[in-house]
């Protein structure tokens, strides 16, 4: 059958027609941009959304469109999870699995990007902290109550391909920083935390996979500085043109979200289990330097012994196993 989504397909697309009546579904990031959308459209269509956020006033706000679009018996609640510290993450965790109901689908959305150097409340560098290891304690703690069937979608991006991992050095300790190299370190963990998960957890019939959702103007770029985004848009611009190539357009967040919602609900968890989406389907390993926003994926984020790595390392830094 022939994949009909592709970049330009939204999140109202790529559910058309499909009742999640009865899902559960958690998300983080839920106070702007992509994880509102997300828990937007999935409630919309039926499905009970527990929204996670580290600022409880500020994404009570943002959801109110969340609610106003619930259909269907769909609903959304929010916890607070803060995942810079592992204190906030543990205790949210802990909630969650005392009161023991199941997800379906758990979309670990929440992220920082190109942050002034920095540590997490317990002392990591702030994205590989955030975006990581905060990440990788809370699924792994609540890894139970993801029913089987389920899936675990980690938000990554095209950004993977400025670094891999450091796993001797993951603090820049020393190594002088650079807040583009720290976020691709901190977006390939996440598509190798995805990797690794989902050969731990296929067996018992739970997937995971990692998606980029594409370049899109969210507050995610706040660290930026005015006029920085669409300095870099400009330039890969005109990187492009000198190539011959069409020029490079930023998604609206509802074609944004499409992607991790496909990846979630919409493809076949054989195609997608240990494997990095974008556009709506999954992306060809590649080794073209040509662009950051080019299409593929490095092999490196996908290297199985290179994901084995770095949960141990993950689990050595926070001090837990798994």
């Amino acid at each position: 059958m022939t994949n009909p989504f592709g970049a330009k397909s939204t999140t109202d697309d790529v559910l058309s027609g499909i009742d999640l009546t009865g899902k559960r579904v958690l998300v983080t990031g839920v106070s702007a941009g992509l994880g509102v959308e997300t828990a937007r459209v999935l409630a919309a269509h039926g499905a009970h959304v527990t929204g996670a956020a580290r600022d409880l006033k500020k994404a009570e706000k943002a959801t109110a469109s969340v609610r106003a679009d619930a259909a269907n018996g769909g609903s959304l609640e929010l916890i607070e999870l803060d995942l810079a510290s592992l204190a906030s993450v543990r205790a949210a965790a802990d909630a969650l699995l005392a009161d023991g109901r199941l997800f379906d689908v758990v979309i670990a959305n929440a992220g920082v990007m190109a942050a002034p150097f920095g540590h997490t409340a317990d002392g990591f560098e702030t994205q590989f902290g955030t975006n990581h290891l905060g990440h990788f304690t809370f699924v792994n703690r609540i890894a139970p109550l993801i029913a089987p069937g389920g899936r675990l979608v980690n938000l990554a991006s095209s950004g993977h391909r400025f670094a891999d991992v450091n796993i001797e050095d993951p603090n820049f300790e020393k190594t002088a920083y650079d807040p583009w190299v720290a976020y691709g370190r901190s977006k390939t963990a996440n598509i190798l935390f995805a990797v690794e998960f989902d050969r731990r957890h296929k067996d018992r019939g739970v997937r995971a996979t990692a998606v980029h959702p594409g370049g899109i103007r969210t507050e995610l770029s706040r660290h930026l500085g005015d006029g920085a985004l669409e300095a870099m848009v400009s330039q890969i611009n005109a990187d492009l043109a000198a190539e011959g190539h069409a020029p490079y357009e930023l998604k609206s967040i509802p074609q944004g979200a499409a992607t991790s919602v496909w990846a979630g609900f919409v493809a076949d968890a054989d195609e997608v289990g240990g494997l990095y989406c974008e556009n709506c389907h999954v992306a060809e390993v590649t080794q073209n330097p040509a662009s950051r926003i080019s299409e593929g994926v490095r092999a490196y984020a996908l290297d199985t012994e290179r994901a084995k790595a770095l949960w141990a390392k993950s689990e050595e830094m926070i001090g837990e196993r798994f």
